[in-house]
């Protein structure tokens, strides 16, 4: 059976019903497959196999193989290569938003938007792939002298999320090619499809077979986790997820010393000062809050405005949320989509604030005319510190706006989490731009802009949602080892 998606596609060939392993779509050795779903219709979409440890080591054995000879190109060919699939992905962005609509939910703009958002990590990577260097150092002899070399650190296991299932994918697999390095990509398996058009799209700009592999699953996916981490040959793993798994792989790597890269959970502040540009203050907390409807791991998740500010602030928030559509991401009249996976949350974090004396601005109930899983685009005000949706992510549509008095005070509530990732901050005083930023205790911090996100700007937390680096010119070195050069009884007598 043909993939209703595929039907819808300029080129159905985007989509693949397989597992990649050592430059073949395979079926599962064991048979065994699982259906994909829309989450706007319950359709199902498709079916794909279900990996289990055999296909996984296949496809770590390929990666193996395969890095014996990728490690050898000059990072002038890997960085062509690279580029011709940024050229590819932004070709085919029409059809890959349609994929990634079709079963991760997002809306057309958002879809579309992450093909690009994809894209632009490969144009980024084929740049700095030519430029790896290392560096010479003096050695404390003058008859020595020390080179120290930047190598590729092998077999990466990569496990992406669904809630940008080809753009998390493209940051870890752009780099890690960069420097040298093979992949085992297991994709989640909520959205396949989007994934796997990463191996679609790589197979046709160049990528040599076994260089890229992606192993499908979703009921084996902790057993995938767990090989994948106690593996000799996988010399680092790179995860993007919850702050529980992460620590789960983490451990189950102990044994193998691996190299790891952790992004993790987030609970991001959103700050608005009394002196912040109101119009710029709303707009940025729009993007920050409800992109994605509110399915990002740097969702503004608590809005802290200062009193002065705060009626102000809350009003025009509502009156532009107001202007938005959920409905089906299919349809281009839709500004969001329907919640992936977290929509009982969601509800969850609402009633909690509710019972708790918050007030209902804006939504804050399901959409059961639309389907199962849709979430009215919600603002609370009165929000307090006790609630849950200040102390725990939500992964939904919900603004929860609180009010603040003092600088300090504020300060000391956004950093009262254990988690570190992203943070903003709407001033318009250049000082206390810089007092505030410096003070927070997150990876990242946005000065009057909801989007956080750049191939330039190094992307990462600290505390509890993880370590390392994605993205800019730091994103190559969580795929690289270095080598120390020694060399002694060099002739220093310059005299002929």
């Amino acid at each position: 059976m043909v993939s209703p998606i595929a039907n819808r596609l300029n080129d159905p060939s985007l989509i693949q019903e397989k597992a990649y392993i050592d430059g073949q779509w395979v079926m599962s050795i064991s048979g065994e497959t699982f259906e994909v779903t829309n989450p706007a219709t319950d359709e199902v979409i498709g079916t794909v196999p279900e990996c289990g440890l055999d296909d996984l080591n296949a496809a770590i054995s390929a990666a193996s193989t395969a890095f014996q000879d990728w490690r050898t190109y000059s990072g002038r060919q890997r960085g062509r290569i690279i580029r011709k699939l940024f050229d590819l992905i932004v070709e085919n962005k029409t059809d890959i938003g349609r994929i990634i609509t079709t079963e991760n939910g997002k809306a057309k703009p958002d879809a579309e938007g992450e093909a690009l958002f994809a894209a632009s990590f490969f144009e980024w990577f084929s740049e700095e792939a030519p430029r790896i260097y290392g560096d010479v150092a003096p050695h404390s002899a003058s008859t020595a002298r020390i080179q120290i070399l930047k190598q590729p650190v092998g077999v990466c296991g990569l496990i992406t999320p669904w809630n940008f299932p080809i753009a998390m994918a493209a940051r870890k697999v752009s780099a890690a090619l960069a420097t040298g390095c093979t992949v085992v990509l297991k994709s989640d398996g909520v959205t396949p499809f989007s994934t796997n058009v990463l191996a679609v799209l790589g197979e046709r700009a160049g990528i040599p077979k076994g260089v890229l592999n992606i192993v499908t699953g979703l009921e084996n996916t902790p057993q995938l986790g767990l090989a994948l981490c106690e593996s000799e040959l996988v010399k680092k793993i790179s995860f993007t997820g919850s702050t529980r798994v992460g620590k789960i792989l983490m451990q189950q790597s102990s044994n193998t010393l691996k190299k790891l890269s952790m992004e993790l959970g987030g609970n991001a502040p959103f700050i608005v000062f009394d002196d912040a540009d109101l119009e710029t203050a709303v707009s940025s907390a729009i993007i920050a809050k409800f992109k994605v409807t509110g399915q990002t791991c740097v969702c503004a998740n608590r809005i802290y405005v200062q009193d002065g500010i705060y009626d102000r602030f809350s009003g025009r928030l509502v009156e532009e949320v107001r202007k938005f559509r959920v409905g089906n991401g299919a349809d281009g009249s839709v500004t969001h989509g329907p919640l992936t996976l977290g929509i009982a949350k969601t509800e969850e974090h609402v009633q909690d604030a509710v019972n708790k004396n918050a007030s209902i601005l804006l939504g804050g109930k399901r959409l059961t005319n639309l389907g199962p899983k849709f979430f009215d685009l919600t603002v609370l005000g009165d929000v307090t510190d006790d609630m849950a949706v200040m102390r725990e992510e939500t992964f939904g549509p919900l603004a929860a706006l609180s009010k603040f008095w003092t600088e300090d005070e504020v300060i000391k509530r956004a950093n009262s989490t254990e988690v570190g990732l992203a943070s903003y901050v709407m001033t318009t005083d250049l000082n206390r731009q810089y007092r505030v930023s410096e003070r927070l205790e997150f990876g990242m911090v946005a000065i009057n802009t909801g989007v956080i996100s750049d191939p330039a700007a190094p992307f990462g937390g600290i505390k509890q949602s993880g370590f390392g680096r994605e993205g800019s010119k730091y994103g190559v070195d969580d795929y690289l080892v270095l080598k120390s050069i020694v060399t002694g009884g060099v002739v220093t007598n310059y005299q002929s």
